[in-house]
């Protein structure tokens, strides 16, 4: 087994890391033998080089094999994950929470995984705790949930024991400004595996190469995107605010496209209208737009998303197709409902 120091030379010299290698430096992060110095000096160096999509996909892979398993292949091969990298620094509302819910409300099996917010005020988790779920909840209960209330939310640290390793690393790593791998793996190991994934990210470049990175990992079908708000700034969402640079996955994998709200009969939005804040601040966000008063462009772009993901697993066979049942399902009652639905099951 090649020693961490010994990778990093590797790296350090710009020559691309091997499966066995990747292997081997994801057993020495994930365990308490390489020290935090060495284990910082690695991450810096692979992000230095460039991580290739072979090579994210190998510590997916890695790491997935340490997850926590909570068995769910009755509906992994129908579900979806809704997810983001985060990272994004746009300071946006927590739209994919929304979509979840719309797209369980269709009937879609929807898997998400997710963590806290790090680099926002309120992330996925915290909002979803806010309505209802219990992040705490055991893999059993959890595959109740996908039973009765068609989701299911796995909280990451309750999954990848073997993070607790790294975290002295990346903090470290952080407190420079220095990203790592781990900024783009979350996204790429739920435990659940689902079939299907619609994944945002926080910068262009990662659009093409999370598409190779997930065709690497075999997923079924889904999309990569990034929204562009102005030069050198985007969001990991699709919006309706926003020129969408997307890549397709699986059975979708033709897709090379930059969607615009009008591509799909939208009205364009300004950013204004998609800001998010705090969780009380989003709480009163959700209140609204179930209320209907919530801000056009926000709505549109969960009814987008919403599509987006109905389209990835087949339900629907266009975007387009996808808009009116999307909005239907989001203002006509069956979110609100779902959320209620949820605050009982988890009180149960």
């Amino acid at each position: 087994m090649a020693a961490l120091t010994e990778l990093t030379s590797k790296l350090t010299n710009r020559l691309d890391l091997g499966p066995a290698e990747v292997a081997s430096a994801a057993a020495a992060l994930g365990s308490s033998e390489a020290t935090d110095e060495a284990k910082a000096a690695f991450l810096a160096a692979l992000a230095a080089k460039g991580e290739t999509p072979a090579e994210i996909a190998g510590f997916a892979r890695a790491f997935l094999a340490l997850a926590v398993n909570p068995g769910v292949g009755t509906w992994a091969p129908r579900a979806i994950d809704i997810v983001g990298t985060g990272g994004d620094h746009a300071g946006g509302f927590n739209i994919s929470s929304l979509v979840v819910l719309v797209v369980a409300s269709a009937g879609v099996p929807v898997m998400k995984h997710g963590n806290r917010g790090i680099t926002s005020k309120c992330g996925s988790a915290d909002l979803l705790a806010a309505l209802g779920v219990d992040l705490a909840a055991a893999p059993q209960k959890l595959r109740q949930a996908l039973d009765q209330l068609g989701y299911a939310f796995f909280f990451a640290p309750n999954y990848h024991p073997a993070f607790k390793h790294i975290g002295a690393a990346r903090k470290s790593l952080a407190a420079q400004g220095q990203r790592s791998v781990f900024n783009i793996l979350g996204p790429l190991m739920n435990p659940g595996r689902p079939a299907h994934i619609l994944l945002g990210v926080y910068s262009l470049p990662l659009v093409e190469k999370l598409s190779r990175t997930l065709d690497e990992l075999g997923q079924e079908a889904g999309l990569v995107g990034h929204g562009v708000i102005a030069p050198g700034q985007g969001i990991d969402e699709l919006t309706t605010a926003t020129v969408n640079h997307v890549s397709g996955v699986g059975r979708l994998r033709g897709v090379h496209a930059m969607w615009r709200a009008e591509d799909f009969g939208l009205s364009p939005a300004p950013f204004a209208e998609l800001q998010g804040g705090d969780l009380p601040t989003n709480l009163a966000t959700v209140g609204a737009i179930l209320a209907g008063r919530g801000p056009a462009g926000l709505v549109d772009t969960i009814v987008l998303n919403s599509a987006v993901a109905l389209h990835v697993t087949g339900r629907v066979a266009t975007v387009r197709e996808g808009l009116a049942p999307a909005r239907e399902l989001l203002l006509g009652g069956a979110v609100a409902k779902k959320i209620a639905a949820t605050k009982e099951f988890y009180r149960a």
